[in-house]
């Protein structure tokens, strides 16, 4: 735990600076974590259409929203959001909404096709060591079985297909080569797919589902 304070008011963040009690949000600490981000003040409208649009999903649902929702709600497109919040809407919204991806599901579901060729369901007695909210903690440890089950336990109905073996290996990839997850602005890209194609792949979405798949963190 660490202290975030700006213009006088203080805040417990995390070490990745997400706030740790959304209660205590408020639009001071929007604007504190916009400037440490570097975004130019004061913050837009549309800007705060964003924000306040996380905070009212949240306070209805308990959980944060989609990437997709978000979009899909206010008409944007991936570089739309990508103007707005040049950090990733996780690492840019979703953190001055005060807001992250912690509450996960889990569920049940099926099997998988890579390169033409069908991947292993994972054996009952394998074993993956991951975290409360099922990402895996260390991300060495990922294989295409535990992608499969992954797939399966987040009830994605069709299998997996070369789409999405592509997104899955370029996480990986990206991660591998410069330490971090890539931004959903920069999956799209790479792949050329828009936010609402990647959320009919990833039905759970970015982070709780292609993330997660690919044995990376959500942040």
């Amino acid at each position: 735990m660490r202290i975030f304070e700006y213009r006088g008011q203080k805040y417990e963040v995390d070490d990745e600076d997400f706030l740790l009690h959304p209660p205590d949000w408020n639009e001071n600490f929007a604007e504190g974590m916009a400037e440490r981000l570097g975004m130019e003040l004061p913050l837009s409208d549309r800007h705060w259409q964003i924000i306040r649009f996380i905070r009212r999903i949240f306070n209805k649902s308990g959980k944060c929203p989609m990437v997709h929702e978000t979009c899909k709600t206010h008409k944007l497109k991936s570089a739309d959001l990508n103007r707005l919040f040049p950090s990733g809407y996780l690492r840019g919204a979703c953190k001055l909404a005060g807001l992250s991806y912690r509450a996960e599901q889990v569920h049940p579901a099926w099997a998988a096709r890579h390169n033409g060729e069908t991947v292993p369901s994972p054996s009952e007695d394998k074993v993956y060591r991951v975290n409360v909210r099922g990402f895996l903690v260390d991300p060495a440890e990922w294989d295409e079985e535990f992608a499969v089950y992954k797939a399966r336990e987040l009830k994605m109905t069709k299998e997996l297909t070369e789409k999405h073996w592509r997104i899955i290996r370029f996480l990986r990839e990206q991660f591998r080569q410069t330490g971090f997850v890539p931004t959903v602005y920069e999956t799209c890209a790479a792949n050329q797919v828009e936010i609402d194609e990647l959320a009919k792949l990833f039905p759970d979405g970015y982070h709780r589902g292609a993330v997660k798949i690919a044995g990376l963190k959500a942040v």
